[in-house]
């Protein structure tokens, strides 16, 4: 049917003529195969399928008519009879982002008709659902998780439609066993409610504004006089009265009736949650106001909840709880609480206890508390308690929320947030030390011009300016945590870094460990800085070696180290809300030592956290190693189970041969063979300490040095003093930055050469230094140092041709 609009030039009526043709094909095969043959069910079945055919060619023609001619705007009308039926919520808009089209589910999901993505979700779900609608008017078509509207968990899907592609097509829908509103909406006015009807107990569901949201068969015969009244939308408290004693019934029964006890089930968390209303006629005789069958009943459906349940006794045992309770809980099958304050930490069993002692005495309100289970102390969790007699031996009604999936995701972004903070501070303390640290060990050498070995001064400067280096050392372990650190990124494959490193490993993990390394086949190529990769693997080994040498192992201490692929199926599969869906390339480091314990694996990738004796470790490996994964774009888990050792899985995307590749902008410069040299160097530094070094330095290698505190002093001298001959500038400074003042200074001077020196690694610094003809000295840096880059910068401009 696709071709007929081709053939006839009318898109519309090539449709309705296909409709018609079919349908009289098959008519007339169905008349001769009844006049031949006699078969009167084969003749129907042709009949049925041209009826079929015809049908829906005419039905989609009537939906989506063809532009440009007659007739070309969509009947929406059945449009949004059609969409009625999906059990979704689904909406159309056009080009120009107008909402066309939308069913009663949609209106229902999100309180109206609001346009897509301006819909009532929560957080930034409207910023993330634009990028989908963007994705969908691209690609075709988008999907979205984890949206959250008023509450309710949805996946949104959407599609490009339309003969000329101009309409977006939005379906949300409810993952399966989350709304819980909706999963007890059915069960109050489906078979459950009858069931519970015809045991005596009245249930229904009333919204956050007390009105009737669903209830069962025979509430709304008792309250309504018959079962077919309209009861959803009315004020459910118009429905009972009070008595003199406090009594409950229906309004439209009056006094003679038996009264109601009232249990309120809240299952839901919020103000607008909706809240779950059991009807009970009590009895004025001793006997029980509901019979075992009831009871049964009740115990069924308190098993069948999606949300944590559990039923106490008036002694203050539990009688019953469901699945979701215990796992909410973190009960042990093994060993079930007897009573509800066993659940807690000992600080909350009081409170607890006197809540269920307070509502088994028949108070009828219901109250939330924050508690702190037993298994989970850290993490409050909120028990809603209620009265609950009238269920047979029950007195109390527990309802508690699963909390595992929220913990879960807060502690992670908190971890990472937390990271994020003393990343940004590690490398703020890193700049600062370096400064120091180019003041000691300038100064170290400038005393050690004037001593010789021998002197009783000399060894003294020598362990000074050696200590120096080994802090400078420890600097740049935090440049790397906090992700500030020069890469030289290239074209790799992960096997060959890891190939490469493992005769060091041997060495380092000695005769009592063994090393196992398995490659994955056809692995893709990953684009990092290799010496980086190699740091990774010898840390991640050093570590797990020391775990196991602690204690070692039954059947001897083992290291594996796999390399293999991962496909953005396998990482949809994983559903972490972490790893982006993409290819990956993973390394994965296992050790057979003693694991990590739960309260410490949070915490070892912090910068200064160790475990060891002091003295014997530095606390800055596995935070090395976290911030190269996360500089060089990949990502880094750590699991470990007591007893069971411990898996560091590392992820690498995958390159690309489109994947854009940065170019440095600055490189380090090349060591002269003879460092004395003329001329007048500006001098830029705002701490005092490093300009007074810098400058004893370049003068005693022969140069007239000019110096300056900021870059607003550098550019007054720029105005009254000759054109010097470099400028040598640290980048980070108050007031005017070095880069902003580079930029000052050469409109007046176009080829001054330009020497940067910072306390911050180039990667961090290649965004503000977008210049060309500089270059980079990283503090801190020594007497020579400083000289060689110099000399460098001045020997290229003699030659004609600025640092590159």
């Amino acid at each position: 049917m696709a071709s007929l609009p081709a053939l006839t030039g009318n898109p519309a009526s090539a449709a309705r003529s296909a409709a018609l043709i079919a349908l009289a094909s098959g008519v007339a095969a169905a008349l001769v195969i009844l006049l031949l043959l006699g078969n009167i069910v084969i003749a129907a079945a042709f009949l049925a399928t041209a009826i079929l055919i015809g049908g829906g060619a005419l039905a989609y023609r009537r939906i989506f008519p063809a532009s440009g001619g007659e007739g070309a705007e969509p009947d929406w009308a059945l449009a949004r009879v059609l969409a009625g039926a999906s059990p979704d919520a689904v909406a159309v808009t056009d080009r120009a982002g107008r909402l066309v089209c939308a069913n009663d589910r949609y209106e229902t999901l999100f309180g109206g008709f609001p346009t897509p993505p301006d819909l009532p979700l929560d957080s930034n779900d409207a910023e993330r659902l634009g990028v989908a609608g963007r994705k969908a008017w691209r690609d075709g078509t988008a999907t979205i998780d984890r949206l959250f509207a008023r509450g309710t968990a949805i996946t949104g899907e959407v599609a490009c439609a339309g003969t000329d592609g101009d309409l977006l097509v939005w379906r949300f829908r409810e993952p399966t066993g989350l709304n819980l509103a909706a999963t007890v909406e059915d069960l109050v006015a489906g078979r459950t409610g009858d069931q519970f009807g015809r045991s005596g107990i009245m249930v229904a569901l009333i919204g956050h504004d007390g009105r009737v949201i669903a209830a069962n068969s025979v509430l709304r015969a008792r309250a309504m006089g018959h079962d077919d009244a309209a009861i959803v939308g009315r004020d459910f408290a118009r429905f009972l009265m009070t008595d003199e004693r406090g009594m409950v019934r229906f309004e439209r029964e009056g006094m003679l009736k038996n009264p109601l006890r009232v249990l309120q089930i809240p299952f839901l968390d919020g103000d607008a949650a909706p809240m779950l209303i059991a009807l009970i006629d009590e009895e004025q005789s001793a006997a029980p106001a509901i019979g075992a069958s009831a009871s049964a009943h009740v115990q069924t459906l308190v098993a069948l909840m999606p949300f944590g349940v559990a039923l106490v006794g008036a002694d203050g045992r539990f009688l019953q709880m469901n699945d979701s309770f215990a796992r909410a809980a973190a009960v042990d099958p093994a060993a079930p609480p007897v009573y509800p304050g066993d659940l807690v930490v000992r600080e909350d069993k009081g409170v607890v206890s006197d809540a269920v002692r307070r509502f088994a005495s028949g108070a009828t309100h219901s109250t939330d508390l924050a508690i702190r289970l037993k298994d989970h102390p850290d993490e409050p969790v909120a028990l809603s308690i209620a009265g609950a007699r009238g269920l047979g031996d029950a007195a109390v009604l527990l309802s508690l929320k699963d909390n595992g999936e929220e913990t879960r995701l807060k502690r992670e972004v908190a971890q990472a947030t937390k990271m994020q903070a003393v990343g940004q501070l590690a490398g703020g303390v890193a700049h600062d030390f370096n400064n120091i640290l180019t003041a000691i060990i300038g100064h170290c050498d400038l005393m050690l011009m004037r001593h010789s070995p021998g002197d009783s001064d000399y060894d003294d400067i020598q362990q000074i300016r050696a200590n120096s280096n080994r802090a400078a050392s420890l600097t740049r372990q935090l440049l790397a945590f906090s992700r500030q650190q020069t890469l030289r990124p290239q074209v790799l494959q992960l096997p060959d870094i890891v190939s490469e490193v493992s005769q060091l490993l041997k060495r380092l993990l000695g005769e009592t460990i063994t090393l196992n390394v398995k490659h994955g086949r056809s692995l893709a190529p990953v684009r990092a800085d290799p010496g980086q990769l190699e740091q990774v693997v010898v840390n991640l080994a050093v570590n797990a070696r020391d775990a196991m040498l602690a204690k070692l192992p039954q059947g001897g201490a083992v290291l594996s180290i796999r390399t293999f692929a991962v496909t953005n199926a396998d990482v949809r599969r994983m559903g972490s809300d972490i790893l982006p869906i993409a290819d990956y390339v993973a390394l994965e480091v296992v050790d057979n030592g003693a694991g990590i314990p739960p309260e410490i694996l949070p915490k070892i990738f912090e910068p200064f956290f160790t475990t060891k004796e002091v003295g014997k470790g530095t606390g800055l490996g596995l935070s090395t190693v976290y911030g190269i994964v996360k500089q060089s774009g990949g990502y880094i888990f750590a699991e470990s189970k007591a007893g069971q050792g411990a898996v560091f899985t590392i992820y690498l995307p995958v390159h690309t041969a489109s994947a854009p590749v940065a170019d440095t902008v600055i490189v380090p410069p090349k060591k002269p063979i003879d460092l004395w040299g003329s001329g007048t160097i500006l001098l830029v530094e705002d701490e005092d300490m490093v300009r007074a070094v810098a400058e004893r330095a370049l003068t005693r290698q022969g140069y007239t040095v000019l110096t300056a505190e900021h870059g607003e002093a550098a550019l007054e001298l720029l105005a009254s003093q000759p054109r010097p001959d470099l400028l040598v500038s640290d980048v980070m400074m108050p007031l005017m930055d070095g880069p902003t003042m580079v930029r000052h200074a050469r409109k007046r001077y176009p080829d001054l050469p330009i020497l940067f020196m910072s306390g911050y690694a180039e990667e961090t610094l290649r965004k503000s230094i977008d210049l060309d003809n500089v270059a980079f000295l990283a503090k801190p840096f020594s007497v020579q140092q400083l000289a060689e880059g110099v000399r460098s910068v001045m020997a290229a401009k003699e030659l004609g041709a600025g640092p590159r």
